[in-house]
């Protein structure tokens, strides 16, 4: 007989289901998906993702609360019953999947993804994932793009809103990427799914519905400010007489 240290560890129960949707709504989901949602007591999502589900979900809706709570104390408070949250896309891609893994161990969760919205953006324009930037604007300021602007580079940008595409056009344009070519692929997945293309300095698109990703396919005109890929800002980018310290003692000495 094996000793008692020896001994396998029972299983811990997965109490909390983390399911991924896309647009498609419940038409999207495996069976094992399905059935999670519509055995869970409870289930937490945004009202958007709570409504898609409303006809698969019997336990209690709950939407987030307004401001969200980081530290997830509801969905905690819940712990050992049935408990579903329901997510866009991947919830470990830029979602709500990466809060709770702080706080859940994984043995206690099952998460079930749907294709992340850059996921299905990059299949729609025929991009390698792999080769491209990915960056989430979402509740962050869009100057984030700014080191990754670059001729050539190829990105993809979780947007906050229906300004954000406008707004990032109008960044390209004042930093010399005007002709940097702008797709904005909106409500990927679903029955409403559309995209629409323009440059930067003649972006002219309007009601950009608010699920968008923008594609940027970056190119500059000859005084873009282009920031370096090397350690330390080009001397050009300082106002200076000719005397200014050797730029990689600057960047040695700001580390």
């Amino acid at each position: 007989m094996p000793a008692e240290g020896s001994r396998a560890a029972k299983p811990v129960a997965r109490w909390l289901t983390i399911v991924g949707i896309g647009e498609d709504g419940v038409a999207g989901l495996g069976d094992e998906a399905k059935r999670r949602i519509a055995e869970a007591e409870v289930i937490f999502g945004g009202k958007r993702h709570l409504a898609l589900v409303s006809d698969l979900a019997k336990g209690k809706a709950r939407p987030w609360p307004t401001p969200f709570d980081a530290e997830m104390h509801d969905v905690l408070a819940l712990e050992g019953r049935s408990v579903c949250v329901v997510a866009s896309g991947d919830p470990f891609f830029h979602g709500v999947g990466v809060t709770l893994a702080r706080k859940v161990k994984p043995d206690e969760m099952l998460v079930l993804p749907a294709p992340s919205s850059l996921s299905l953006a990059a299949s729609r324009l025929g991009w390698a994932l792999q080769d491209v930037e990915t960056i989430s604007l979402h509740g962050h300021s869009i100057d984030l793009l700014r080191p990754l602007l670059h001729p050539g580079a190829r990105i993809l940008a979780l947007t906050s809103d229906s300004d954000a595409p406008v707004a990032i056009a109008a960044l390209l344009d004042e930093l010399g990427f005007g002709p940097s070519r702008l797709t904005v692929l909106e409500a990927l997945g679903g029955q409403g799914e559309t995209r629409h293309a323009a440059r930067a300095d003649a972006f002219d698109l309007k009601n950009i519905n608010p699920l968008n990703v923008l594609a940027l396919e970056i190119e500059s005109t000859p005084d873009a400010r282009i920031l370096p890929l090397t350690v330390g800002l080009a001397d050009h980018l300082f106002e200076h007489d000719g005397q200014i310290t050797k730029r990689e003692i600057r960047a040695m000495t700001l580390s």
